[in-house]
């Protein structure tokens, strides 16, 4: 009968999960499909290719998703047990709240080990080529920056003039071994400018041991000079922001790679931090089902389910804007950005500690 009630409780749960991807997964359908069609509409390509694009990209955005997605499933699930009175039989039958909360908890959190090694690596190729395919119809934009094995590169618009610049992996904020190729309204070479360093903690970037080349009726001039200034939109902090995408890194490949991607120029703090919000994972899991047991099985009678709702919208508004505040703190350097990702789990984990030996003892 342990056997039959067990196999009952994981299939059912499981089941609940997997509706409410479903519900998740459709609804990022429509929403983010309306943003691929505005970026397209004056593109020439077919329906298709938003829709393909969309396809590809909400995956990994329910993946960010999960503590909701668990925290929703595990309330819908216990309210079903407690509203068809299966709750009251689980009980007869020796299953104690917590017994009943661990089996789920303890399952979210074999789900959120099996997301990490088995769906993340999937879905973060689908997040690459997304990217990729996007980056192609984006050549014609006024700024892009790319960054690959062969450094840095970065199109932007001065003065209605364009500019392309190349350069090695940046340490810090200092860029080596630069070129800087200054092009009119028409896309004609007019300047060439080679540098070793580059210095771009803010925007006015100041350049050494600098080679200028320019180009004007068919003729070429060059001078050296050893300190350059020029005038860009774009500072360290700001490129960081742009191409830090840990999207398209799975949790294997920072595991893995993470000595590599440090050599590629991607900040050591920054891979940290993804690091240890996707390592904290299966805690949250774990936790987020601990919450949705305790607001769920504090009483065996029928209630207003629209109470319930109310409550855990709420729930999960202020769990959003906990874990934004604590990387906030994390990003204005008052904590490290490594603990950032773990002080909402241990703060939720003391809660539901808390709360579970009430529920134990109903």
């Amino acid at each position: 009968m342990n056997t039959i009630l067990f196999n009952y409780l994981l299939f059912n749960f499981l089941k609940t999960i997997f509706k409410v991807i479903l519900i998740f997964y459709s609804f990022g359908i429509i929403l983010n499909l309306f943003e691929e069609i505005e970026f397209f509409k004056n593109l020439n390509t077919s329906i298709l290719t938003p829709l393909t694009l969309t396809a590809l990209y909400i995956p990994n955005l329910l993946i960010k998703l999960l503590p909701f997605i668990i925290f929703i499933s595990s309330m819908w699930f216990l309210l079903y047990l407690r509203n068809s009175k299966d709750l009251l039989t689980l009980k007869v039958f020796g299953y104690s709240n917590f017994k009943i909360f661990f089996i789920l908890a303890f399952t979210s959190f074999v789900f959120g080990w099996i997301i990490l090694f088995a769906i993340n690596p999937i879905t973060s190729s689908m997040v690459k080529y997304y990217e990729q395919t996007k980056s192609k119809y984006s050549r014609d934009v006024d700024h892009l920056i790319v960054v690959n094995k062969n450094g840095l590169w970065i199109k932007e618009n001065i003065n209605k003039t364009n500019r392309i610049i190349s350069a090695d992996q940046t340490k810090s904020n200092i860029l080596k071994n630069i070129s800087i190729f200054n092009l009119d309204e028409k896309y004609n070479l007019t300047q060439k400018i080679h540098s070793e360093t580059a210095d771009i903690s803010n925007k006015e970037w100041i350049l050494n041991n600098v080679t200028i080349s320019s180009f004007k009726d068919g003729l070429s001039k060059q001078i050296f000079k050893e300190k350059l200034i020029i005038q860009s939109n774009y500072d360290y902090i700001k490129i960081t922001s742009l191409y830090r995408n840990f999207d398209a890194m799975s949790f294997l490949d920072l595991l893995l790679n993470y000595k590599n991607l440090q050599e590629k120029g991607y900040n050591k703090t920054y891979l940290d931090q993804n690091l240890n919000s996707l390592l904290s994972l299966p805690f949250f899991l774990f936790l987020m089902t601990g919450l949705a047991s305790i607001l769920t099985m504090n009483a065996l009678k029928k209630s207003n389910n629209l109470t319930f709702v109310i409550v855990g919208l709420i729930t999960c508004v202020a769990i959003y804007y906990f874990k934004d505040l604590s990387l906030a703190l994390g990003q204005a350097n008052r904590i490290s950005l490594s603990l950032a990702a773990w002080v909402p789990i241990v703060t939720i984990g003391l809660f539901t500690s808390i709360g579970v030996l009430q529920i134990n003892e109903k």
